[in-house]
């Protein structure tokens, strides 16, 4: 039997007018502590964005998930935040925000391969 980590996850979200509370799933992050693993996924689906929102800016949108992907990395490239521990990238990253690009609650799990539980959360909560 495969030995099972702990690990945490939110939902990226889109939210075109934060007033409205109205959102669209557009991503996941994933964090295992215990494997260093601390990784995001995200598709835009424009015409569905468009669809919502018409006044969506995607460049803009499509910047700010990547540079969710770079403090993920932790690597000069994602700022003073790239350099802290994966830990607290992750909750920098999972913190409540009132701006276009919000993430759910963190929901906790129990996993074998972070990377599948990865794909496995972004087939069912985005695609």
């Amino acid at each position: 039997m495969q030995e099972k980590h702990l690990f945490e996850y939110a939902v990226i979200r889109v939210v075109p007018r934060v007033e409205r509370e109205e959102f669209l799933n557009v991503g996941v992050i994933l964090f295992c502590s215990s494997k260093g693993f601390l990784q995001t996924r995200y598709a835009l689906d424009e015409s569905r964005l468009k669809a919502f929102s018409s006044c969506i800016d995607l460049q803009e949108l499509h910047q700010r998930l990547g540079a969710f992907e770079k403090v993920c990395a932790g690597r000069k490239e994602g700022g003073p935040i790239g350099q802290l521990g994966t830990a607290s990238r992750f909750r920098w990253l999972t913190a409540n925000r009132s701006t276009i690009v919000q993430t759910s609650q963190v929901h906790p799990g129990l996993c074998a391969n972070p990377q599948e539980t990865l794909d496995r959360l972004f087939e069912q909560l985005v695609l």
